[in-house]
């Protein structure tokens, strides 16, 4: 919920998931959040992230490491690295 200036006023956001879209519930104890730092053509990082979220679903199955790797190599592509 926003108010009338525009300021999110809700006190809990969910997230969703990167791979699967699901909303992650409050109770999902075995979901992540992981950041991949972006390096410059040296290998140096330049201090920026992308963040994906993993519903404990996708790692209760065991996809977690195909799942992260399908969507950087999508990210990858649009960060051009």
């Amino acid at each position: 919920m926003q108010n009338e200036e525009g300021q999110n006023m809700d006190l809990y956001i969910p997230r969703k998931c990167s791979a699967t879209n699901r909303l992650i519930t409050s109770k999902d104890h075995a979901s992540v959040q992981i950041n991949v730092g972006h390096l410059d053509e040296l290998g140096r990082y330049t201090g920026t992230f992308s963040t994906f979220a993993l519903c404990g679903f996708v790692r209760a199955q065991g996809d977690a490491d195909s799942a992260l790797d399908r969507l950087w190599q999508k990210k990858k592509a649009k960060v051009r690295q």
